[in-house]
């Protein structure tokens, strides 16, 4: 286990709306990368040649059919439509398309939409190239009991665990993890803890918002770790709107919650102040931690269990520079925990972190992707990488900044390659959000140029 470390404090910084590109940083060689550990460690893994990434999408006004939708990209080079898309499903309507995950037999996707609660559940194993909607969960807010803006969809054993953003009282942060199973029956909901309320946590530091966000299990801890962000009042503002709002800037998450995985109660409270996003675990079974960035003070911080199996947090790093609020969104871990990959959005940069040493992470590489940019995903081998840009609808950037784009790059563990990009909105198909692999060998018991493992359990 790591030696616990622990400094207090963290100052808190406002948003601006600031934008440009940033020189390249040292060059290294090449980790091994892998979105497939941002997965639930419960499902099974792609470690070969993905075949397609699915990416979730937000419907435009005036583009195309107006219509949230799952569109399909294919990405092997040795199929004759790399670099197509070989498929789209609308859902109806504009519903605030966000995040997205597989059940644990990975048969089925889960595509949540902050705005209107629903959830759109897509066949992918019956033809992985073409995913059909086979069910819409409509009911959300009621079977949960007022839980509004589900966001992570996440794999657990016969189960998915869905994480909330706000509620249907106030629309701010305070909100639940709601439990479903994969047939897609309500089962329980576990609100957060709050200070009216801690629900049996204990209270480690200054806050207890109640605010939710991402959601990650460590099953050999017996642990899940929770982030928190902003409710509905929020995320559905003009972004312009908001940072000039100082009530709103104050509605923003400040704690990651530890609970027990296997009776669903939270444990601690631990502070991480400025609105701590991604949670990304360490998968070697003696690193007993997870990394996660913080929108609103761009830190990279850890979350770790020392020798007495406390839990602390603690900021360890600066990404970019944080007076001008890069506004870090999603990020990767390696699956040898070596690295983790950073994207910024307002700068439109991605960064990879060398985190061997996870109290000292160390920028290694640095590249502007577009002037926006919000999703990374990476094949196991490292050698892939494929960047989306949309944020959410209202927080996107305006203009000729308003980029909305596919890319994928070969990285050769020195720099980024680009290999092809699709413009979504002259495509037609609007702003692209969240990214997962589909292979045909999921499936089948061959296939080629893709092979798949069970995943470990932690």
């Amino acid at each position: 286990m790591i030696k616990a470390r622990w400094k207090r404090g963290i100052g808190a910084a406002l948003f601006v709306a600031m934008a440009g590109g940033l020189t390249a940083g040292a060059l290294l060689s090449s980790p091994a990368v892998a979105d497939e550990t941002c997965q639930s460690p419960y499902m099974a893994k792609i470690v070969g040649q993905e075949d397609f990434v699915y990416v979730w999408t937000l419907g435009v006004e005036g583009v195309g059919d107006g219509q949230d939708k799952l569109v399909t990209v294919s990405v092997n080079p040795k199929s004759s439509s790399f670099g197509k898309v070989v498929s789209s499903v609308s859902v109806g309507g504009r519903n605030e398309a966000h995040h997205s995950g597989f059940t644990d037999d990975r048969r089925f996707l889960w595509a949540a939409s902050l705005d209107t609660n629903k959830i759109f559940v897509f066949d992918v194993h019956s033809n992985p190239a073409k995913p059909k909607l086979t069910k819409t969960i409509k009911d959300f807010v009621r079977k949960s009991g007022g839980v509004v803006g589900p966001h992570t969809t996440y794999a657990l054993p016969g189960r998915m665990m869905i994480t909330g953003l706000s509620n249907n009282k106030d629309h701010g942060g305070r909100t639940a993890l709601v439990e479903y199973t994969n047939d897609g029956k309500y089962v329980s909901t576990h609100w957060m803890p709050t200070d009216q309320n801690l629900h049996g946590a204990k209270k480690t530091g200054k806050y207890a918002d109640g605010y939710g966000y991402d959601v990650r299990a460590l099953p050999r801890l017996n642990v899940m770790i929770t982030s928190s962000f902003t409710g509905w009042s929020n995320y559905m503002m003009d972004f312009g709107k908001m940072l000039g709002d100082k009530e709103a800037m104050k509605r923003f998450g400040n704690t990651m919650v530890v609970w027990d995985l296997h009776t669903r109660k939270p444990k601690e409270v631990l502070d991480v102040p400025g609105a701590p996003l991604e949670v990304r675990c360490a998968w070697n079974p003696n690193h007993n931690y997870c990394f996660t960035t913080t929108a609103l003070t761009s830190k990279i911080w850890l979350v770790y269990m020392d020798e007495k199996n406390k839990w602390h947090a603690k900021a360890v790093a600066d990404i970019g520079d944080p007076s001008k609020v890069p506004l870090p969104v999603d990020i990767s871990i390696s699956s040898d925990d070596s690295h983790l990959w950073v994207n910024t959005f307002m700068d439109g940069n991605t960064r990879l972190f060398d985190v061997s040493d996870p109290f000292h992470p160390k920028m290694v590489f640095e590249k502007q992707i577009g002037s926006q940019v919000n999703m990374v995903s990476s094949s196991w081998d490292g050698k892939r990488l494929y960047f989306t840009t949309s944020l959410l609808s209202n927080w996107d950037k305006k203009g000729k900044a308003d980029e909305q784009f596919f890319k994928a790059y070969d990285w050769d563990g020195r720099q980024l390659k680009e290999q092809f990009a699709i413009d979504f909105m002259k495509a037609k198909l609007g702003r692209p959000h969240q990214m997962r692999f589909g292979a045909y060998s999921l499936y089948a018991e061959k296939a080629p140029n893709s092979q798949t493992t069970l995943a470990d359990r932690r």
